[in-house]
């Protein structure tokens, strides 16, 4: 679970290019959020390390995450829509998935899988009789 990061983000706005007519041209509902992994102090170390190995190929040069939001025509919609993304971006990527275990198929079904196989195998050569002009 993440803290609140909302005191590190650093947000922009400026016009939007989606739907609302001459709204669009007037209003800045485009908005940008700015995260930095490194100088975050909420989270761990071990976080940070997660973070940026997983999310290199989308950290600029200075090693901010860059996300941006202009689907509603509200900049407060939008503002809450681009936190939620970088949030969910954050989850992904910190998420770790559960290791495999090794199993091994129980004699019982080794043993049915050959017999199937048998079968099968006596039903084709059963086909393959002999015919008049071999």
């Amino acid at each position: 679970m993440l803290p609140d990061l909302t005191p590190e983000l650093t947000f922009q706005t400026s016009r939007s290019s989606g739907p609302g007519g001459q709204n669009v041209n007037k209003v800045a509902s485009r908005v940008e959020v700015w995260f930095s992994i490194d100088n975050s102090a909420l989270l761990t170390q071990e976080q940070k390390d997660l973070l940026l190995e997983k999310l290199a190929p989308r950290l600029n040069k200075e090693g901010f995450l860059h996300l941006a939001s202009q689907e509603d025509r509200s900049q407060l919609a939008n503002k809450d829509l681009v936190v939620q993304k970088l949030y969910e971006v954050l989850e992904q990527a910190l998420h770790r998935p559960k290791p495999r275990k090794k199993t091994r198929p129980s004699k019982a079904a080794v043993q049915k899988r050959l017999l199937a196989k048998q079968k099968q195998g006596q039903k084709k050569a059963n086909r393959r009789g002999g015919s008049a002009e071999d």
